[in-house]
């Protein structure tokens, strides 16, 4: 169900780990394999993939061996079983050779994945799911910042943009003509110093656009501080949702979008679809399940949803389906999305908010020259299908800060 196109951008070793990683958690192996060599050595990987792979080769006694080398012979005995060809030695596994493990790794792939398409339960979804260490908040700026369409693409956010780039990228995406592009270095980059250069012009440009960076230095996202650079990425993602809503006024002839607007255009789009589901706030615990938000998908474009795709949304696994299928969905559309599945199911009522809003940008642009209302503040008015909420719904401030409680403030530093 997920947008196979993020790992499809994967380098292919980086592809191998997150599918190793996939099979050896469902296996109940605690650690994660981080690379082709040291993580390998012992053999242990090895003998739980093999045996979560090839059940009718498993064998108790691969893991039972107490010798690295041994568990390392017996490893390669249970592969060939596989017809996998006999690339490594015991001795390549002992000692970590980088490049013979990766090969032997890509062999076992190709000859038993283990994602076979008769098994409808794996998605992409699940391949995709970070290793315990990665926050939730880098999942969810780097899903945002791969959405943009800039021309890089992360892997791993704190690693990927601290040569400024990415981050010159992204700034000039959301505001044109920000950057400098002559005072700019473009990766690989070999002088350190070129890298604070571009990330003291990040930083520059932040305050330019009223980012709150009190004591915030180039040399800061270079070295790599988590805090700031969290802070700064929900600076710019908080930009992008006011120009959104911003952009959405001006389809209203200047009238002010409120959050009531937003909700009661959703409201109707859904009504006049034909389908009965609506929300009473951002906030509704309904929207759990994502029904409501695959029928506004379904309402805005008919030929997006493939409804054999659908759970009934009645467990948390079944909703975590729904939801990341709403995100491949609303992605494929063109709509810029600034949520995770786990703002569905929990009900982010801020991160509902940017995504109902983003559907009715992409509603409006669509549809601004056909029968598209000019005016959203009252929604399908010549239908008389305007939804009135029946809570009182005020206004949610995107100035605010927290899109999850642990999120820190712009001006923390370690």
């Amino acid at each position: 169900m997920q947008d196979v196109e993020e790992l499809i951008g994967l380098a292919p070793e980086k592809v191998l780990l997150k599918w190793m990683n996939f099979h050896l958690k469902k296996a109940g192996y605690k650690r994660v394999v981080t690379n082709f060599s040291s993580d390998l050595k012992d053999g242990e990987a090895y003998a739980h993939l093999l045996n979560a792979l090839a059940p009718e080769f498993s064998t108790r006694s691969t893991l039972d061996a107490t010798d690295p080398t041994e568990r390392a012979k017996l490893v390669i005995e249970q592969a060939e079983k596989l017809d996998c060809k006999r690339y490594v030695t015991p001795i390549d596994i002992v000692e970590g050779s980088t490049n013979l493990n990766l090969a032997f790794v890509a062999q076992i792939f190709q000859k038993r994945n283990g994602l076979s398409v008769d098994n409808e339960k794996i998605s992409f979804a699940e391949l995709m799911t970070d290793d315990a260490e990665t926050s939730r908040e880098e999942r969810c700026f780097r899903l945002w910042i791969n959405s943009l369409g800039i021309d890089s693409y992360i892997n791993n956010v704190f690693e990927d943009i601290r040569t400024g780039w990415v981050l010159l990228e992204i700034l000039d995406k959301i505001s044109p003509g920000s950057v400098n592009w002559k005072l700019a270095t473009k990766p690989p980059i070999k002088m350190p110093f070129r890298k604070v250069e571009n990330c003291n012009q990040v930083v520059s440009i932040g305050k330019e656009l009223n980012f709150s960076l009190v004591n915030v230095a180039g040399n800061d996202i270079v070295q790599g501080n988590k805090k700031l650079i969290l802070a700064f990425l929900w600076q710019l993602m908080r930009f992008t949702m006011l120009q959104l809503l911003k952009n959405l006024r001006s389809h209203s002839q200047g009238k002010e979008i409120t959050d009531s607007v937003i909700l009661n255009w959703a409201n109707n789009k859904v009504k006049k679809s034909g389908r009965t589901s609506q929300m009473e706030s951002f906030k509704d615990r309904s929207l759990s399940n994502g029904t409501f938000f695959l029928e506004l998908l379904s309402a805005v474009e008919p030929r997006v949803v493939n409804w054999g795709l659908v759970t009934k949304g009645e467990n948390d696994e079944d909703k975590k389906l729904n939801a990341t299928y709403i995100i491949s969905v609303a992605r494929k559309l063109g709509c810029t999305i600034f949520l995770l599945p786990e703002d569905i199911m929990e009900v982010n009522q801020k991160m509902i908010l940017t995504l109902t809003a983003s559907i009715m940008f992409w509603s409006l642009q669509r549809k601004g020259a056909d029968s598209e209302p000019s005016s959203p503040t009252e929604p399908e008015a010549a239908d008389n299908d305007s939804v009135t909420p029946t809570v009182d719904i005020s206004n949610l401030s995107i100035e605010d800060q927290d899109t999850n409680n642990d999120s820190p403030a712009p001006d923390e530093k370690d």
